[in-house]
């Protein structure tokens, strides 16, 4: 039977899954999580993301009942796959395109997949994912004409109903930080402040009022300027 009230999440530990978790918490009665090791340079983050289930069950008891089994699969043949900045020790550069190096083809759509058959097996239709196309690296699967078809696909091809929640597609950083403190407050900020993780470098040596990165690869540019415009408007 499919689960109406139950949800999976792409939960890589990052800021935005980190607050999309938060946002399946508050919606569904039933959260599970799945994360993916595909040979990522920042492979810090599979750490991160079970530090963050375990302070969200400590510090939210209204949701600790709710977060249910964690999934992590093995897709290091992505990696194999990509000579990019996210999987290879090379320099962060853009193309002639104007697309970043740290763009793995075919990521999001592989990670979609395979969220998809375990929610097929473990009979949950919703997906959560903290894809968006506001404040983000221009990557073309992180579109949301990219999600809307993979929706299609996914639904075609495995004959079910799935629905693909992308809470954060039309917001900027500064705005996720902002969803953040409305769904569980200064101590949910503070939560993501310290565990999450984004930098592309793995970087967790240097603390910033952000968080932890190196500061200047795009996602650490990204996210503290984010975190400045949050401050701001508060």
């Amino acid at each position: 039977m499919r689960d109406g009230q139950s949800a999976l999440v792409l939960f890589s530990g990052g800021q935005d899954s980190a607050t999309c978790l938060a946002w399946a918490l508050a919606h569904y009665r039933r959260v599970e999580t799945v994360g993916f090791e595909y040979g990522q340079r920042h492979a810090v983050e599979l750490e991160c993301r079970q530090r963050l289930r375990e302070e969200t069950r400590q510090r939210f008891p209204q949701w600790a009942a709710r977060l249910g089994d964690d999934h992590l699969l093995d897709l290091r043949a992505l990696g194999q796959l990509s000579e990019t900045a996210m999987t290879r020790d090379m320099a962060i550069d853009t193309d002639a395109k104007g697309l970043p190096n740290t763009f793995v083809p075919g990521r999001n759509l592989v990670f979609f997949t395979y969220a998809a058959a375990l929610g097929w097996r473990r009979g949950i239709r919703h997906l959560v994912a903290g894809v968006c196309e506001t404040d983000y690296s221009g990557y073309p699967d992180c579109r949301d004409d990219t999600v809307k078809a993979m929706q299609v696909a996914l639904n075609l091809g495995m004959d079910e109903r799935f629905v693909l929640h992308t809470p954060l597609m039309w917001l900027d950083k500064a705005a996720t930080w902002v969803l953040a403190e409305q769904l569980g407050g200064d101590a949910l900020v503070e939560l993501i402040v310290e565990h999450s993780h984004t930098c592309y470098l793995g970087e967790r040596g240097q603390r910033h009022d952000w968080g932890y990165g190196c500061g200047h690869c795009p996602a650490c540019v990204l996210r503290a300027e984010g975190w400045r415009r949050y401050r701001i408007g508060q």
